[in-house]
């Protein structure tokens, strides 16, 4: 069962947002700014966890520890990518024991063709439906708790058109998904089109340089979209950030006159937990 569910926020009636964090220092900065809910992005986990393209390469494992640590951390519910749910049905109900058992509010389950790709990027094909579907009802059934939310995206949209992808969201919806997830739309008409079509909480991926048009919240409240994930903002800012700081480090030889802002290093100490550790010490060092 998760920590936190997302069944009370999806309930209000408002499109819910869930900026993207990629490891514990995103997650701990996103803390400070009271998100509504947190989304493990796979891309951003792929290339800081291991240096790669979210591209299939990342394991059960691998993605399944940083979920772990992510939902210990963060104090709102965790939407967490798990790619094609790593292999046949049996894995699927292992990914989602594992992913509920780590206090993840809501796995989201996919229906490329592995290994997969990230989902504003060429190439990505999906597997049959009748395969998917089978898929979204083993994962509906291995849940010990209606309160972990099953989101099943479809990534036939690139390839095989919007229609396609209409008709694959509307049997996982029959399959047990409880929010529908269309990859890529690629116009604000093309989102009002998947709005008008379901009744089901549905989730929209803004991806500033994708090729789905990123709007205002109010925007796709408009439209019918119940969650908003933003998966790029945080790593693409850092990346930017990096960028000036380092090349500015290996130009001048000195951090002096950065031409970036830079955290507070007390303010950082605070916010990662050194109080705390300060505290213990003061009770029970052993020294001076």
């Amino acid at each position: 069962m998760p920590r936190q569910s997302l069944k009370p926020l999806l309930a209000r009636g408002k499109c819910l947002v869930a900026p993207g964090v990629f490891d514990l220092i995103s997650t701990h900065m996103l803390n400070q700014h009271g998100a509504e809910a947190t989304y493990m992005t796979g891309f951003g986990v792929v290339a800081s966890a291991l240096g790669l393209p979210d591209a299939g390469l990342a394991t059960y494992t691998e993605m399944l520890d940083r979920a772990r640590r992510i939902a210990e951390f963060s104090k709102a519910p965790v939407i967490a990518d798990a790619d094609t749910g790593y292999g046949g049905l049996l894995n699927v109900r292992h990914t989602v024991r594992g992913y509920e058992a780590a206090g993840i509010a809501a796995i989201q389950l996919e229906d490329q063709e592995f290994p997969k790709k990230c989902g504003h990027t060429p190439g990505r094909r999906v597997i049959p439906l009748a395969d998917m579907v089978r898929k979204i009802e083993v994962a509906a059934d291995s849940r010990s708790s209606a309160d972990f939310l099953i989101i099943a995206r479809t990534d036939a949209r690139t390839s095989l058109g919007l229609d396609e992808a209409l008709r694959r969201a509307e049997a996982f919806a029959k399959a047990g998904a409880d929010i529908l997830f269309v990859e890529s739309p690629e116009s604000e008409a093309e989102m009002e089109t998947i709005g008008r079509h379901f009744h089901q909480p549905l989730l929209a991926n803004m991806v500033e340089g994708g090729r789905t048009p990123v709007l205002p919240r109010a925007r796709l409240a408009e439209l019918g979209f119940q969650v908003a994930i933003y998966p790029a903002a945080g790593f693409l800012a850092t990346a930017a950030v990096l960028d000036r700081m380092y090349a500015h480090l290996t130009t001048t030889g000195s951090s002096l006159g950065a031409p970036v802002p830079v955290f507070d290093f007390k303010a950082l100490t605070e916010i990662m937990g050194f109080p705390e550790v300060h505290a213990f010490e003061r009770r029970w060092a052993e020294t001076a």
